[in-house]
């Protein structure tokens, strides 16, 4: 690879091999030297930021607990990585705390908000309060009004709409969306992966001044071709794997 800003995003840590969203999962993302990582957050009752997807920890935990009308240390107790092996047992839910206190220099964490606006002054407070530099976050999310309140909040730091195919598949659709990200103070597009991601809508992203990144893609074809179009980053669930298949392009 030898475009210097072009980065593969381990999607929810090296989640092909290790339980989405966890300790174990993020830490072989940094272990494998991934450029970067992606995560979700939510807010709990008592006001904490934890790593997980879903609004409930059924589908990861097996039990039905709601995280925003629960507290952590209830969350806590639910073990988040069996569904994946029963040498993943002993996960639990991170706080996006520790999460941070972990990234590595010259490393990047996309941080994906899947709280409301609740969740800013929390986000911000935390930020500030970690002293994280700009360059090492970015903010990711599909309510546009959600990032925009964390842009004016956290101006130094880049965010970016996540748009599904539905929003981009023509050209009018296109470019109702560039309007709305650069109208809300946005830096860039996260888009799916749709067949209609091509060179020509990388291009039109950036000549209106926006960075633009995809997911998620597991197929080396796809993410050879992306690259080629000169897309800024992917989003993979095979993080690793897909870098050592793109060194050489």
């Amino acid at each position: 690879m030898k475009k210097n800003s072009f980065i593969i995003i381990a999607h929810r840590g090296e989640s092909y091999d290790a339980p989405e969203n966890t300790h174990a999962s993020i830490n072989l993302a940094w272990k494998r030297n991934d450029d970067a990582v992606e995560i979700d957050v939510q807010l709990t009752k008592d006001k904490r930021i934890v790593l997980i997807h879903d609004k409930s920890t059924l589908r990861t935990g097996g039990k039905l607990k709601r995280i925003s009308s629960n507290t952590y240390d209830n969350l806590s107790q639910v073990e988040i990585g069996k569904f994946k092996g029963r040498k993943w047992k002993y996960e639990r839910i991170p706080l996006l705390d520790d999460v941070i206190d972990k990234v590595p220099k010259n490393k990047i964490l996309f941080i994906e908000v899947k709280s409301d606006y609740r969740i800013v002054k929390h986000l911000k407070n935390l930020i500030r309060q970690k002293g994280v530099e700009p360059n090492q976050i970015k903010f990711i999310g599909f309510d546009i009004n959600t990032l925009k309140l964390i842009k004016i909040s956290l101006p130094e730091f880049e965010s970016y709409w996540i748009i599904e195919g539905k929003h981009y598949k023509s050209k009018s659709l296109l470019k109702s969306s560039v309007e709305k990200c650069k109208a809300a103070g946005l830096d860039g597009l996260d888009v799916q992966a749709r067949k209609y991601l091509n060179s020509e809508v990388i291009k039109f992203v950036k000549n209106n001044g926006l960075h633009i990144y995809t997911w998620t893609v597991d197929d080396r074809v796809r993410a050879k071709q992306l690259y080629i179009d000169g897309i800024d980053g992917i989003t993979t669930n095979r993080a690793s794997w897909l870098k050592k298949k793109l060194i050489d392009i």
